[in-house]
């Protein structure tokens, strides 16, 4: 790619490069799918910054002439993929529930939008970092901003989401405290959410007479969720206790909610401690894990769970994407009833 910036020109640096590639590809000499330099390798060869080649990718990629390449680079868009819609994904970590969310929101976008997924790992500088690396590179930015709950922490996450047009911001599974405007969000509210599962488990409670949580300390949302517990068993006069591990003695009547389940050691302790004592779970004692995926169909027979809909987080989001209106919305909230309630 033959490329000549005047530099004492009147037409800024970065246009000139912009119009040089889009002339390049309708006279043929750049062709579709062929991969462009890298932004570092422009930068030496014309003796431009590298932010200004950031911006000319930038407004090329925004206009479908080229399209990013999670770990590849840059390449120019073929008939097929100029009409594409480019997503990047920024989840905070990849786990079973977001699997489950991402293959939701994929299959509802389906052939029209090309995903990338990066992961931020809950760290502010992550963020910064794809930010700085992938801003006005894609059409949608969608984010799980799961940080920590610190005052400073969260002043830095609101700085970071403001740098990405809103029109193109989609927050998933969090709203964040602090930051006003009119992006998308899907989101759970996790106090009132728990609030509310309790609530549809209630007419099962049989004779349940004292609600046992399972958290870890590490939990980001624990203590949120906790919360909402707490206020639901102030309400019912329900006896609650809230424990980090396996307690030393289970009686009959105890309802555990586990919260840091996801086929984990504290709910395989749970269920040995239980044995062990020779009651039954479903008729003795009674076992309630946060947040459903597939496996909980069998193990013990049927894990009851209270959790917040996945794969409809996941269309939710596909469809403010697919009709271009943003909107803040309330993730549904489900029980799903099983041998252990």
């Amino acid at each position: 790619m033959n490329i000549r910036i005047d530099q004492a020109g009147k037409t800024a640096i970065y246009k000139q490069l912009v119009s040089q590639i889009e002339h390049g590809i309708k006279e043929g000499s750049i062709k579709p799918g062929e991969i462009l330099p890298s932004m570092n390798e422009l930068s030496a060869s014309t003796g431009i910054s590298r932010e200004t080649a950031k911006k000319a990718y930038g407004i090329l990629v925004q206009k479908g002439v080229i399209v990013p390449k999670q770990g590849k680079g840059f390449f120019v868009a073929t008939p097929e993929e100029s009409s594409r819609i480019q997503v990047l994904v920024v989840f905070d970590k990849f786990s079973v529930y977001k699997q489950i969310l991402f293959n939701s929101f994929a299959q509802a976008l389906g052939e029209i939008a090309d995903i990338t997924i990066l992961n931020h790992n809950q760290s502010v500088d992550l963020l910064k970092y794809y930010l700085d690396s992938y801003l006005d590179q894609y059409d949608y930015y969608v984010i799980a901003p799961h940080f920590p709950l610190d005052a400073t922490t969260q002043q830095k996450v609101v700085r970071l989401l403001k740098r990405v047009p809103f029109r193109k911001l989609i927050l998933l599974d969090h709203l964040q405290d602090g930051f006003n405007g009119n992006y998308g969000a899907v989101y759970q509210d996790f106090e009132n959410d728990i609030y509310g599962g309790l609530e549809q488990l209630e007419q099962d409670r049989r004779d349940a007479r004292r609600l046992r949580v399972m958290t870890l300390p590490t939990s980001l949302y624990g203590q949120i969720i906790c919360k909402g517990v707490e206020r639901y068993a102030m309400d019912r006069k329900l006896d609650v206790e809230f424990i980090n591990g396996t307690p030393a003695s289970i009686d009959k009547g105890d309802l555990f909610l586990v919260l840091n389940s996801q086929l984990d050691s504290g709910l395989v302790d749970l269920v040995r401690e239980i044995q062990a004592d020779d009651l039954e779970i479903g008729r003795d004692v009674y076992v309630v894990s946060y947040n459903e995926y597939d496996m909980n169909e069998l193990v013990l027979g049927g894990l009851t769970t209270v959790s917040t809909d996945f794969p409809e987080m996941g269309r939710l989001a596909a469809s403010m994407i697919l009709s271009r209106k943003p909107a803040k919305l309330h993730c549904p909230f489900r029980v799903t009833r099983r041998n252990t309630f």
